[in-house]
């Protein structure tokens, strides 16, 4: 690969078959792309790697979806923002369960994976600009961890699992935690604040690079774990809402556009700690 392919988006999906709610992504094992709202709000799409779309199933009870993550066993979580839920979608059947639900959450946003299986979810309340982080374990349990944030949005952990980052769009801050074996956060520290636009989704690389949407400005912010921002990634579209890592080699960043209602793609150097997850690879530090 030529250093003139990377960091270079185009789009992988036609514009308009998804709506303004295009969010998500999750690639599976198998290469798919799975976003929400295809064709129309309460739908999860499904794009195949030639970039063929279809509804891949639809939420009940007028729920709208919002993240999506795939564990390394193929088990797929969605967020419903309406109705305060994360679904689990069982691998082959695609049959829906509640997984966790809770009347305290304001939403459920975006949401984190950990190797071991705990969900990290960010819970905006977009009316008064707060926001609070949750974890739901395992069994389902759910644990509030923060209370009196900003609009929190885009959440990852680190390739190590010792930091977890979280993102307040409104007042376009990205802090880091230190996170436990239990899932416990402590230690929270201001990594980046920017002077405009606004912040969504975000993922990382297996060397801990986060790879942030710049809502409005129509760019992903390349950003080290030091807080330096290494590039950024013009978009064809400027409301980029998440991103997500596949393709063969993990090498593929799909990125979530809503103005343009469509998912774009652009390669980079090194594969995503997504996609390293579902491969059960090894990550940094894990051992």
């Amino acid at each position: 690969m030529t250093a003139l392919n990377l960091y270079v988006s185009k789009n992988f999906t036609m514009p308009g078959g998804f709506t303004a709610g295009i969010e998500g992504p999750a690639v599976d094992r198998e290469g798919n792309v799975y976003a929400v709202n295809y064709e129309r709000q309460r739908t999860i799409g499904k794009v195949t790697p030639d970039g063929t779309a279809s509804v891949y199933l639809e939420l009940p009870d007028g729920g709208v979806g919002n993240g999506i993550r795939i564990d390394a066993q193929g088990w797929m979580y969605i967020a419903d923002y309406v109705r305060h839920r994360i679904y689990r979608v069982e691998p082959g059947t695609g049959q829906l369960t509640v997984y966790a639900e809770s009347a305290a959450m304001n939403q459920p946003n975006d949401i984190a994976l950990s190797r071991a299986g705990q969900l990290f979810a960010s819970d905006p309340d977009w009316k008064t600009g707060s926001g609070q982080i949750w974890r739901i374990d395992r069994d389902g349990k759910i644990v509030l961890l923060e209370r009196g944030m900003g609009t929190t949005n885009g959440i990852e952990v680190s390739p190590d699992e010792r930091t977890l980052y979280v993102n307040e769009t409104k007042q376009r801050t990205i802090w880091a935690y230190d996170l436990d074996e239990a899932g416990a956060i402590a230690g929270k520290r201001l990594l980046i604040e920017f002077p405009d636009f606004s912040l969504d989704g975000m993922r990382c690389d297996i060397a801990g690079n986060l790879y942030v949407t710049r809502h409005g400005k129509g760019v992903i912010a390349h950003i080290s774990p030091q807080g330096e921002v290494l590039r950024e990634i013009a978009l064809g579209g400027k409301n980029c809402t998440n991103v997500a890592f596949g393709g063969p080699d993990g090498k593929t960043c799909y990125v979530t556009v809503a103005d343009n209602g469509n998912i774009e793609k652009f390669r980079t150097e090194i594969p995503g700690r997504c996609w390293a997850l579902l491969q059960q690879s090894p990550l940094p530090g894990s051992g």
